[in-house]
């Protein structure tokens, strides 16, 4: 074989690689900002748990104080994470709809959150698939999210470092609600749910994603899926 065949032949070989290869820059400020965000996020989030907060606030100044700090807290995340989103931060954007997915009514959720969720998950974060899957179409059955979905494994060593991360609801994660009643899930989990979701997208390969889906973290979902379809 000479050398311009073979090397057309390593292009082709290789061109489906590349294209669910992203590549993709985090800024670095938008990082800070991000950051920054995190533990104010999880003062709100702690301070949202305490049952007696809610229902007691009224007639005692300590849980009175603490809800003025959490009316104070939350918002100036928000804040950070807005500054991080106009600077394109793919998992400033995810928490940002999270955030709108918690506290908007429903009919205004999708205009709020689903493109900041589609852009993140363009950028190849998968926590967003799950929200999607849920709250966007018809972007959620459009070849666009199959393919963002088909990316997402490309990019684990990118967003390794931001996880865990929380979600309304992760079929594939055994952890309990936490916070504003969210499930926290590890990479590994995330990846199992992306597979779980292309099972519903691709029927001609369908047994073969929720079996990764199993391999990755035993998704006890994708399990079930698979029994009742023997």
């Amino acid at each position: 074989m000479s050398r311009i065949a073979l090397a057309s032949a390593l292009f082709i070989a290789l061109a489906p690689v590349a294209a669910n290869a992203l590549e993709i820059r985090i800024d670095p400020h938008a990082d800070l900002l991000y950051r920054q965000a995190l533990p104010l996020l999880e003062q709100a989030d702690n301070q949202d748990d305490d049952s007696t907060l809610r229902t007691a606030m009224g007639g005692d100044p300590e849980l009175y104080r603490q809800g003025q700090a959490m009316a104070r807290t939350l918002p100036t995340a928000v804040a950070l994470l807005k500054k991080s989103v106009e600077l394109g931060h793919p998992v400033a954007q995810y928490r940002l709809a999270l955030y709108y997915t918690t506290y908007l009514p429903a009919a205004q959720i999708p205009d709020a959150a689903c493109p900041l969720l589609e852009a993140s998950l363009k950028q190849g974060f998968a926590p967003p698939a799950t929200a999607i899957a849920t709250w966007c179409h018809p972007y959620n059955a459009s070849p666009a999210y199959r393919e963002a979905l088909e990316a997402i494994p490309s990019m684990a060593t990118l967003y390794a470092p931001y996880y865990p991360q929380p979600a309304a609801q992760l079929a594939c994660s055994r952890s309990h609600a936490q916070g504003l009643q969210m499930q926290w899930g590890r990479q590994r989990d995330y990846q199992a749910e992306v597979y779980r979701l292309l099972a519903g997208l691709d029927p001609q390969q369908r047994q073969a994603l929720l079996q990764k889906a199993v391999d990755i973290n035993g998704c006890v979902a994708a399990q079930r899926r698979l029994t009742s379809q023997r």
